[in-house]
């Protein structure tokens, strides 16, 4: 139910509009017309007296109507400015004025066969147009009397004969049913007008919500909706389009698929013949908007018309991107966890005997003289002994974790103080340079510092190792509510994605001499501090490792405990 307000309360509609609604309006436009026909009427009289050089006193009785007809228009003008509550009385006071100019001049000029008697239905119309069947019927009965009227001053005034004033009742009744008629059929006419703006009204109302719940229901799915027509141009985009594609709907609707690049022509065309053959598409891409590159999954749709035919394609698609992701990471937790279960067993199994085997060793080169031929054997049995201890011993961290120390810590100032080891360590050459960037300069957070270090550590020198001939090494550390942001981005060799893939499996080092342990620890330790991490590489475009740590101290935590403390 719709409802209008206006500063007239014959202007105001509730749910459907009424008689009175806009009449003011309507008033003021009755006076304009009013004008525009009087001095289109008169306008011609006065050129023709100015050039025939005629004075005005054969116009006298023109002169005083026409000055009665401009005041009755200034009259109901100041009275319009009035804005009474109720305009209708304003409306019967113009019609009786019009009624009464246009009886002065049926009595000037003869009530028999006098044309002007048709502006009489003119004025009835008017009214039963604005004021409906009553207001009509009424003007209509006041016309009749008026004409009426001076049709009997006229015969009454002449020496007619019986049989002529006889005659004279025949006009008098034509046009009393043809006001009459005027009356009924132009209301109900405005009436069935009214009724259908009315209907109109409300089905636009309904459009215009319609409209609107359609706009907000596509305008809040998640999925990039995009409307295309047969040629492939965007014709429509949501919000969730335009933030996937990074463009405005302004800017998508000058394009095409293909131009935008989400499609090559190729792969396009063959979309198109499915959809056209009514296939069911579900397929995924790789798209590049503002530099990122994201995986997106679409499906493509015939648009049709109410006759079936084709009027375009509905192309529906999503980020894929961190779903992937969270894919990638829960396979990674399953084949880690596996690992783990294996390299526990299996680094159980093999150290009881390389114990066994180092002692042996031990033993026999004791008992060996020095300058024996087997004592350089029996020391380079002792020395891989010892280097397979050391990986065996790195294994077992890896699958069993010692347990983990939850303390307060300056995380930022940690990663400055191993970020100034870091550099005047030699594992930064001189063709390396290594920035540290900390927002904010100081951040407290619940973890274990000596697995925090180890974190930095691995990753460091991985990123130090991936850039053989020098490049730069960047280290971030962001605070994002709860969670620690940590970045390592070098601008090194990068990584395809089957390394990737493959880089936290243990014994899967990418450089000489790594035993590939490191990265599988990083990986432990991230997910047992209930982290995350993932990796962003593509060959030649360097690394980005990325790892989220939670339990930064929060203000709200630090405002908690002082009150507890107090």
């Amino acid at each position: 139910m719709a409802l209008q307000l206006g500063s007239n309360p014959a202007e105001t509609f509730v749910g459907r509009p009424s008689p009175w609604n806009g009449l003011a309006g309507r008033l003021r436009g009755l006076i304009a017309a009013r004008l525009v026909a009087l001095t289109s009427a008169l306008l011609p009289i006065l050129i023709f007296d100015i050039t025939q050089d005629r004075g005005i006193s054969g116009r006298s009785f023109l002169a005083t109507w026409a000055g009665a007809a401009y005041l009755g228009c200034l009259i109901y003008s100041v009275l319009l400015q009035r804005r009474r509550p109720d305009l209708r009385w304003q409306a019967y006071l113009q019609f009786l004025g019009d009624l009464a100019l246009i009886t002065a001049l049926v009595w000037k000029y003869g009530a028999f066969g006098n044309p002007l008697t048709i502006l009489y239905l003119v004025v009835i119309t008017v009214a039963s147009v604005l004021l409906r069947r009553r207001a009509g019927i009424a003007i209509a009965t006041l016309a009749w009397l008026a004409y009426v009227t001076v049709l009997y001053l006229e015969l009454t005034g002449s020496e007619m004969r019986p049989a002529v004033l006889g005659e004279a009742l025949y006009p008098a009744g034509i046009y009393l049913s043809g006001f009459y008629a005027i009356a009924f059929l132009t209301s109900g006419l405005a009436r069935t007008v009214s009724k259908t703006e009315a209907e109109l009204q409300e089905k636009r109302a309904d459009l215009a919500d319609l409209r609107v719940a359609h706009r907000d229901v596509i305008g809040s799915i998640p999925s990039g909706i995009v409307t295309t027509d047969r040629r492939g141009v965007i014709t429509s985009a949501n919000r969730a389009a335009e933030e996937i594609l990074g463009a405005t709907e302004t800017e998508l609707s000058r394009l095409t698929l293909p131009e935008l690049e989400l499609f090559d022509t190729a792969a396009w065309e063959a979309l198109v013949a499915r959809a056209d053959a009514r296939d069911r598409i579900r397929e995924e891409s790789e798209y590049t908007a503002d530099g990122d590159a994201k995986r997106i999954g679409y499906t493509v749709t015939l648009l049709t018309r109410a006759d079936g035919s084709g009027a375009g394609y509905l192309v529906i698609f999503q980020d894929l991107t961190e779903w992937r992701q969270m894919q990638e990471e829960l396979r990674l937790k399953d084949r880690m966890a596996a690992v783990g279960e294996l390299a526990s067993g299996l680094a159980h199994e093999v150290g009881n005997p390389l114990a066994a085997i180092s002692g042996s060793v031990q033993m026999l080169s004791s008992a060996l003289p020095e300058k024996s031929s087997h004592k350089k054997l029996i020391d380079i049995i002792s020395k891989e002994s010892t280097r397979l201890d050391r990986t065996i011993k790195g294994f077992l961290q890896f699958a069993r974790p010692k347990a983990r120390a939850s303390v307060r810590f300056d995380i930022a100032a940690q990663l400055a103080g191993n970020v100034e080891l870091l550099v005047n360590s030699p594992e930064v050459s001189t063709g390396h340079r290594v920035d540290l960037d900390l927002d904010p300069p100081s951040a407290n957070l619940v973890a274990d510092p000596d697995q925090i270090s180890q974190i930095f550590w691995n990753l460091a020198r991985n990123a130090l190792r991936a850039m053989e001939d020098g490049g730069t090494l960047r280290i971030a550390g962001t605070v994002a509510g709860s969670v620690y942001r940590l970045q390592f981005i070098d601008s090194g060799r990068g990584m395809s994605e089957e390394e990737r893939a493959k880089l936290f499996h243990p014994f899967r080092s990418f450089f000489d001499g790594g035993t590939g342990i490191g990265m599988a620890i990083v990986y432990r330790i991230v997910e047992e501090h209930s982290g995350r991490l993932w990796v962003e590489s593509r060959p030649g475009e360097g690394t980005t490792i990325t790892v989220e740590l939670p339990g930064v101290e929060t203000g709200r935590d630090k405002l908690a405990e002082e009150a507890q403390a107090h």
